[in-house]
């Protein structure tokens, strides 16, 4: 018994410190081709990587918390992504899609700029990420709740998430997920309104938010108030990925992976319970 009790004691035991990862392809906009040898770099800090011939990149060994990501290249517009946040449980997928720049190099000064100003609808539009829902005091990490903190925004009732954009009806706004027109993204709506007591969409769920308040795009039609672009992320490519959310009217577990091998098609799977409680 002894001799088998030194032979276990000879055997160290490792513990592996879990890190973070910001992993994504870099590719061109147009023809969709991958941009090899691009810097991906956290600004501030000498962290980085450069693309591979596939234009993928991934930066390990990142401490939890918000960092601001800078892709560049030579012949291409600049780009940052500002509070992208990392944590020990789970990848971050960053994909960027490069604007080509036929300016000379000698005489352009490029500036990120953390608000995202269309052609098209230079002033009206404002594009939400998904940390600056789910950090919305009060909101619940309910989309609808994060927009009413937004000029020419206001509700009706605070229990309620109808939107009324600069003195328009609820029922004058248009909702868009992935290109599709969707009639509401709460639960218990009422007839001829927008709104409910609650989100209908999982943040999980959700990569960025674009809220146009005028100048609508030529294919978002039949809008009067506002119009909300909703973009769905991709899954997970390395491996099954859990997400448990725990908040003051609801309890979920949120599941994402992809379904083949060639990592085009992805699953999640969301469920949700609501808790109510009544106080005597």
């Amino acid at each position: 018994m002894k001799k088998i009790i030194l032979l276990f004691l000879l055997f160290p035991v490792i513990v592996f410190a879990q890190t973070g990862v910001i992993e994504g392809r870099v590719f061109d906009e147009i023809n969709n081709e991958p941009i090899i040898g691009a810097n991906v770099i956290i600004k501030t800090t000498t962290i980085g990587a450069t693309t591979d011939i596939d234009g993928n990149y991934k930066i390990e060994g990142l401490t939890a918390g918000l960092y601001n990501i800078e892709v560049s290249y030579l012949g291409y517009e600049t780009q940052t992504r500002f509070e992208v946040q990392v944590s020990n449980a789970k990848a971050v997928r960053l994909d960027f899609s490069m604007k080509q720049s036929a300016q000379s190099l000698d005489s352009v000064v490029i500036k990120a700029n953390p608000f995202e100003r269309k052609i098209e609808s230079p002033i009206s539009l404002t594009s939400i990420g998904v940390n600056e829902i789910q950090r919305n005091p009060g909101g619940n990490r309910d989309i609808s709740r994060s927009i009413k903190n937004l000029p020419g925004v206001s509700s009706g009732f605070g229990f309620r998430n109808d939107l009324l954009v600069r003195g328009g009806s609820p029922n004058e706004n248009r909702f868009y997920l992935d290109d599709i027109e969707i009639p509401t993204i709460n639960h218990f709506a009422t007839q001829g309104a927008s709104g409910g007591s609650n989100g209908l969409l999982n943040v999980d769920f959700i990569s960025n938010a674009d809220f146009y308040t005028g100048a609508f795009p030529a294919n978002r039609g039949n809008a009067l108030s506002s119009v909300l672009q909703l973009t769905q992320r991709e899954g997970r490519k390395d491996r099954v990925g859990f997400t448990f959310t725990l908040g003051a009217s609801e309890a979920g577990l949120t599941l994402r992976r992809s379904i083949d091998q060639k990592e085009k098609n992805y699953f999640f799977i969301k469920r949700k319970v609501f808790i109510s409680a009544i106080f005597i």
